[in-house]
């Protein structure tokens, strides 16, 4: 029988990345309730790992939008947008938003993109698919990426950043951002996938916080919406040319009628309910009073802390003792964050109460002292 190479292959690759510390596995969420967790039928815990910034997955009246949604459409679209996938959900959802596709669509091999060394995965691998020129600029380095943007000319030329960078939760500098691309005639795309539902009066991400207008503005239904997907809010014309272009919509199933129903609901909530948002804002700033108590960094920027750790095994060792602790807060190591950075990343919720942060609190104070290095 001829040897199953491919399965000898991944065990290479599964051993070597366990003997570093680097092996992830599934872990299987058996209930939900706010923030609070059930794990493979077993453990209760505290979840501190998720991007659910304001607790909707799990709110009552989305569940029920939900619900409805697939009671009045199909449940699922049955083929792309441009083939019979279309329907009213997908269309009133485009009041807020369109697809996404965006970099591949608008520039190619005669042109640059400059994105930011901490960008996220998925603008890194649209960056290489788009086949334009990638020039890396240094973590939000503006100067940097001025002499850059002198240096390299092309067709086309595009800047791309997170606005909150998802393992520090630090912030891009839009206002400075901006007046460059405009000096230099590029045009300006982020990723508000961190900041959408958290910053801004109505939630709409950082660029509404800061005043700050970018050419494309990129986001997620998946964190603070607590439903699925994602979308670039653009012009028009940008919208027309990703349905002629972008791959990722030509060539994929659309998403269920009755989810978009549900996405266009929580877009609308995250506008409307600002206590919500007020909720989120008083634990981010209990939380990190708490940090900067125990002698750890902390901002106030995002709903996101990192406590850097180091390497790989010192992380895992954290996250067993926040676990027994009754605390879900899942190790981040390489190739999520560079080598020697390994550490617990904190996600806040609205779903968040005193008592959740206080117990985290609590067991990040009986962490040894030397664990605590940040960079």
């Amino acid at each position: 029988m001829r040897p199953d190479l491919a399965s000898a292959w991944a065990r290479e690759d599964l051993d070597a990345l366990e003997a570093r510390g680097l092996l992830r596995t599934l872990e299987p969420l058996t209930a939900r309730n706010g923030a609070e967790v059930e794990v493979n039928g077993e453990e209760r815990l505290i979840n501190f790992s998720s991007n659910d910034y304001l607790g909707l997955s799990t709110d009552p009246l989305l569940v029920a939008a939900l619900e409805a949604g697939f009671k009045e459409h199909l449940a699922g679209a049955g083929a792309s947008r441009l083939i019979t996938g279309d329907s009213s959900a997908h269309r009133a959802l485009e009041k807020y938003a369109a697809n996404l596709g965006t970099l591949g669509a608008l520039v190619g091999e005669h042109d640059v993109v400059f994105s930011d060394a901490l960008n996220h995965a998925s603008i890194v691998d649209g960056c290489r698919l788009s086949r334009a020129r990638v020039v890396v600029y240094p973590h939000r380095d503006v100067e940097q990426l001025e002499r850059l943007l002198a240096q390299h000319t092309g067709r086309r030329r595009l800047v791309v950043t997170d606005t909150v960078f998802s393992m520090d939760g630090d912030l891009a500098p839009l206002p400075q951002l901006a007046r460059l691309c405009a000096d230099a005639g590029a045009a300006l795309m982020v990723d508000e996938a961190h900041a959408t539902g958290v910053l801004g009066a109505t939630g709409a991400g950082l660029c509404e916080a800061l005043g700050v207008r970018a050419d494309l503005r990129m986001a997620t239904l998946s964190k603070s919406a607590g439903c699925v997907g994602a979308y670039v809010a653009c012009s028009a014309d940008v919208r027309e040319l990703l349905f002629n272009r972008a791959r990722s919509l030509v060539f994929s199933t659309a998403l269920p009628p009755g989810l978009c129903a549900a996405a266009s609901y929580a877009l609308g909530r995250l506008q409307k309910d600002a206590p919500l948002r007020a909720r989120l804002w008083a634990n981010i700033e209990r939380f990190a009073s708490g940090l900067e108590r125990l002698g750890l960094p902390a901002h106030r920027d995002s709903a996101i802390f990192s406590v850097v750790l180091g390497t790989p095994e010192a992380a895992l060792t954290a996250s067993r003792t926040m676990r027994r602790a009754g605390l879900l807060v899942k190790p981040i190591r390489p190739p999520t964050v560079p080598q020697g950075t390994s550490r617990l990343r904190f996600a806040l919720s609205a779903a968040h109460t005193n008592e959740h942060l206080d117990r985290a609190l609590t067991a990040l104070a009986e962490l040894p002292d030397h664990r605590k290095e940040q960079r």
